[in-house]
């Protein structure tokens, strides 16, 4: 006989009479019907695996454990890549990602900067014969190696990095030293005891001159015996809030001689005798950054739409106290404060997801145009990049720790998975750019664009201003352009702010740091105009079957409100919203999320996102909650002795001891 596979009955209650295909919401996030075939049998080729999977929780494990298992895992991967039935690059983005990597990785990855920073610095940075020189090797696994830029000093101010990197022309060589314990690089993963090559970032001196920073690659460990060589000072730096196997560690050198052709020399160059040749433009280095801020754009709403469906089913397994005095006590989902707290996430998954597909495929545009010379598309696709990931990885963080209070006491336990996915996220507003910086960096580009009237497509509307009258039109295409008056509003207020700072005689650098607070909220402005349009113009010119464009536009709808009434202040200072208007769209949010509410497990079922990807009981497809939080419990290791010896150590005499 088939043993009967349970499922809670409110969830199967609540995937009853679906209205739509999920089907079709699953291929639509995934890009197409065949790359949803290609992910799922990558799943199944990866999850079945034995050998990949846990024999004991991770947190139960010491540090140095947990990075041995997470590392043995990792090289097991790598082995599988070659008979994957998705390819090797897929299967390597698929394994680096925050969806199929992290349930396998649950810890981080040891080799993950192998392949989201060092491969693709040679690529960005590297002349064709660095390349021939190194690629090969890095693809085929005989080197492993990491990106050491950031300092224990110094992060997002280059400038300011200390570790040197000087021209002998005497020998051809550059010679590296760290200057002082705050030039000790401090947080590149894999760098701690995995990595024996890293490209490392160095202020560049020949003939008496820095020429500022500069990549170089560098051996740090011996390719037999992995000892560190001389001169190397290597190792990891210790647990952090999350990701505690992605083995973050620290460098420093003891003047430690490469070969001037060490620096990787694509766009800039030293002759023999020390002569540097600049790069033909200061910012062809920036490809590389607005690779991996979008790559972390599209990993934080991976981790978000797992946040969302653990939160999203166990809000309706579970019930809770008295709606109606005498009736059964309602689904927590069905009390309006739950719809408040997940619908909006839920929403924001595709939003994010659509505003990072439309920043990937502007920078593969940009990215050929690059490698043509022209370099028209950079400005805009770097200011839409540190406008993205800042907004992305800041929104998410603070969405899945709602989705985390939404679950009570059972969305503290690390079995939840709500703190692995919390430290994966909340870890992106920091790395590749923290996020007020990028914010900053974002309202510059801004401001020159609103005062010399020239820039990018992405920042037209400060140049070709709104005609007409402005009237309030609350349907989604009125309310963009809502959101296109308030980032024009908001710059040019901190343009005025900037104005009156100099008027007061403040000089530039200080004006604009006076002006910071104004200057951010104009780049959030941005950010959430170029997610709000992008969500819009997704749908409007996707081809989805009416029941599925009814579902995403009602989501879209409930998205792009949920931000004016959480920012009602700046739709009135600068959109001409009257209180009339915020109460009518109070109106329509509350309509949405009753309308909603009852697909909210069918549209969270749509993301296709297996048990072993959500690693959580409160999450898992059938609903069974009680129960394998229960299983859950029975692993702790205080739970095989019904008398664990510390009470014969320690609690014991102290019931003894008549104090």
């Amino acid at each position: 006989m088939t043993k009967e596979i349970y499922e809670n009955p409110d969830l199967k209650k609540e995937r009853q009479n679906c209205p739509f295909n999920k089907e079709e919401i699953t291929n639509f996030l995934d890009g197409g019907k065949e790359k949803t075939t290609e992910r799922r049998q990558l799943e199944t080729y990866i999850l079945s695996d034995e050998q990949l999977k846990d024999a004991v929780p991770m947190e139960y494990l010491s540090h140095a454990d947990k990075y041995a298992e997470e590392l043995r895992k990792s090289c097991l991967l790598m082995h599988k890549l070659a008979d994957s039935p998705a390819g090797q690059v897929q299967t390597l983005r698929a394994l680096m990602g925050a969806g199929l990597g992290s349930a396998i990785l649950k810890e981080g990855n040891p080799i993950a900067l192998h392949y989201v920073m060092f491969i693709p610095a040679l690529m960005g940075q590297g002349t064709v014969e660095q390349q021939a020189k190194w690629l090969e090797k890095a693809y085929n696994l005989n080197i492993i190696g990491t990106y050491a830029q950031t300092e224990l000093g110094h992060g997002t101010f280059l400038r300011g990095l200390e570790t040197k990197a000087t021209y002998d022309p005497v020998t051809k060589e550059f010679v590296l030293e760290s200057p002082s314990l705050t030039a000790y690089k401090w947080w590149p993963g894999s760098l701690g005891k995995t990595a024996n090559y890293a490209v490392v970032m160095a202020q560049l001196y020949t003939k008496g001159k820095c020429e500022g920073i500069h990549p170089f690659m560098v051996q740090l460990r011996d390719e037999e015996t992995h000892e560190p060589l001389p001169g190397i000072l290597v190792g990891e730096i210790g647990p952090k809030l999350g990701m505690n196997t992605n083995d973050n560690g620290y460098l420093g050198f003891d003047k430690v001689r490469i070969p001037r052709e060490q620096l990787l020399m694509k766009h800039s160059q030293v002759l023999e005798d020390g002569t540097y040749v600049k790069p033909t433009n200061s910012k062809l280095s920036y490809g590389t950054m607005v690779f991996v801020r979008v790559v972390v754009c599209q990993d934080v709403t991976v981790n978000l739409r797992k946040a969302v469906t653990i939160a999203t089913r166990y809000s309706c397994v579970r019930r809770q106290s008295e709606l109606k005095p005498g009736d059964r006590e309602p689904q927590v989902m069905d009390y309006q404060a739950q719809q408040h707290k997940l619908l909006p996430p839920l929403a924001a998954t595709f939003g994010f997801q659509l505003a990072a597909d439309h920043l990937w495929n502007l920078y593969n545009t940009a990215n050929n145009s690059m490698e043509q010379g022209d370099m028209e598309l950079l400005p805009d696709l770097h200011g839409l990049s540190c406008a993205l990931k800042a907004l992305c990885s800041s929104e998410a963080a603070n969405f899945v720790e709602t989705c985390r209070q939404s679950c009570g006491g059972h969305g503290y336990m690390s079995c939840s998975n709500f703190p692995r996915i919390y430290g994966q996220v909340t870890a992106a507003i920091t790395y590749e750019g923290e996020n007020t910086v990028l914010w900053l960096q974002v309202a510059r580009y801004l401001v020159k664009t609103r005062k010399e009237k020239s820039g990018g497509l992405s920042v037209k509307y400060l140049i070709d201003e709104e005609k007409g009258p402005r009237t309030v039109d609350t349907t989604p295409e009125g309310i963009v352009k809502l959101y296109r008056r308030v980032a024009v509003g908001l710059v040019d207020i901190a343009i005025a702010e900037l104005e009156n700072n100099s008027r007061k005689g403040y000089a530039p650098h200080d004006a604009w740091n006076h002006a910071a607070v104004h200057l951010i909220k104009a780049a959030q402005a941005h950010a959430r105009l170029f997610v709000v349009e992008s969500f819009v113009d997704s749908l409007k010119g996707s081809r989805l079957s009416a029941p599925v464009r009814a579902i995403l536009s009602q989501l879209c709808e409930l998205f792009i409100i949920y931000w004016i009434l959480d920012r009602s202040g700046d739709f009135f200072l600068c959109a001409n919203l009257k209180k009339e208007d915020l109460l009518q769209l109070n109106s329509k949010y509350v309509q949405l999320l009753a309308a909603i509410r009852p697909q909210a497990v069918n549209i969270v079922d749509s993301f296709d996102l297996r048990d072993e990807i959500l690693g959580s009981p409160l999450g898992c497809w059938d609903g069974n909650v009680y129960q394998r939080l229960f299983d859950e419990a029975a692993k702790s290791p205080l739970n095989q002795k019904n008398v664990h010896e510390s009470f014969h150590k320690y609690l014991k005499p102290l019931l003894k001891s008549n104090l």
